[in-house]
């Protein structure tokens, strides 16, 4: 007997192509793929011709936990993961206390092992003194490094600092990279300004350029590999072109692919984050380089803060907004817009994350890769609703937005963690392993 049978689904398949399928999972890998199962399980769905994903990997969010879980904490954001079609994510440090030691991993993990319904893993954050504790500190994704827009102990902007990060250790090192100094500098340029679109002037493009390209040269002389968070303008996107060497990376996210300057008239500081929103050349850049391979693949940086929070004066309100249960739907609507293909969204979103972080056995439909998997909906439009949303803020920039594919069922490990607008009781995801 299987644990799990997905009967009569569209299974993508990663070149794009999809192949009408029973899909079977035992002890949380699939187990059988076949046009039509005749057994039994202890599970069984009817897909009833609907899409048939692999499960979506979230390689870039911030749960908020310990610390500030009134914007988030590791339950509230897996089950928006969950919701969203994300079987997996990784984890951000910026929490209080940050996770810059192994005592701080091993305590969000435990908290992680309790509350999370969908995979996890998190990254340790490195500081001007934590060498040691970001080589040492296990399972970790990589180290995260805070180049701009962090404050206390998480802000590594000094370059000799980043040199003695990056001449030390093998692992992976994810940057968000803005120049502390040049958003200094033009902080008191537009001290002046109180208006929010002022905050694309001050973090401008070039305040992301010299920050990546300080880490490209940095990882270029160590040999370091090398993963670029969030990028965000067509100048970086054209440095990648001349030089991006084997080892490094470089991912996008939905907001700076579908939002741009434009919408601060709208949006006013919900669309405030960093790097902050760009032009339209810039959002096409983007999108040029993910479907030339110049960007790897998506994540959401998912950022949530409460509305009374977001909706402060500027500059007294928080950068950053949700989007871990958005972007699957967001994506598969620019799909169905002719935007992107099928086999791209699993590249962007599915097995080119899995890859890039050493995450085996995920991101692909095949037997005897673990059933993390997602069924979603491509016949009908839904609009985002905010009262609908799993996140804890219950917010999102794309509130009103009519969108295809939102999940139906999110499967972790052969077993139904989310089933048409509910979590099932019980369900619980497992600790990433990164190699």
């Amino acid at each position: 007997m299987y644990d799990l049978i997905i009967r009569n689904a569209v299974v993508a398949q990663p070149d794009g192509s999809t192949i009408p399928a029973d899909v079977a999972s035992r002890d949380g890998v699939i187990a059988r793929i076949a046009p039509t199962l005749d057994a039994s399980a202890r599970d069984d769905i009817e897909a009833e011709g609907r899409l048939l994903l692999p499960g979506v990997i979230d390689p870039q969010v911030h749960f908020r936990e310990p610390g500030n879980g009134h914007k988030e904490d590791l339950g509230s954001g897996s089950r928006a993961a969950a919701r969203g079609g994300v079987t997996s994510f990784l984890e951000m440090p910026n929490t209080d206390p940050p996770t810059t030691s192994q005592q701080a991993l091993s305590d969000k993990l435990a908290r992680a092992a309790h509350k999370c319904v969908v995979n996890y893993g998190f990254f340790i954050g490195a500081t001007p003194d934590n060498l040691e504790q970001v080589n040492s500190a296990a399972p970790v994704c990589g180290i995260k490094i805070f180049m701009g827009a962090s404050t206390g102990s998480l802000l590594v902007n000094e370059p000799h600092d980043l040199e003695r990060i990056f001449a030390n250790g093998k692992r992976l090192i994810a940057v968000h990279a803005e120049s502390e100094a040049r958003i200094r500098e033009r902080r008191k340029l537009f001290s002046g300004r109180t208006d929010v679109a002022v905050h694309s002037e001050i973090r401008d493009n070039e305040c992301a350029l010299q920050a990546t390209e300080l880490a490209l040269s940095l990882s270029v002389k160590y040999g370091r590999r090398l993963h670029i968070l969030h990028l965000s303008t067509h100048e970086e996107v054209g440095l990648l072109r001349r030089n991006k060497p084997q080892w490094v990376t470089a991912e996008a996210i939905p907001n700076h692919l579908l939002l741009n300057i434009a919408d601060y008239a709208r949006l006013g500081s919900l669309v405030q984050m960093n790097p902050p929103i760009r032009t339209v050349a810039d959002n096409a850049a983007l999108w040029s380089g993910l479907h030339d391979g110049i960007i790897d693949f998506i994540a959401t940086d998912h950022a949530p803060h409460t509305l009374d929070e977001k909706l402060r004066p500027y500059p007294g309100s928080p950068a950053g907004m949700p989007g871990v249960e958005t972007s699957l739907p967001l994506m598969l609507t620019e799909m169905a817009s002719g935007h992107c293909t099928l086999a791209e969204i699993q590249r962007w979103m599915c097995y080119g994350p899995a890859q890039a972080y050493g995450i085996r056995n995920k991101g692909k439909i095949f037997e005897g890769w673990d059933a993390d998997l997602t069924l979603v909906d491509m016949a009908h439009t839904r609009p985002v609703r905010n009262e609908e949303l799993f996140t804890r803020v219950r917010w999102s920039p794309y509130a009103g937005r009519e969108l295809v594919g939102w999940p139906d069922y999110t499967i972790v490990g052969g077993h139904v963690v989310f089933e048409r607008g509910h979590i099932r009781d019980g369900a619980r995801g497992q600790p990433l392993q990164f190699g």
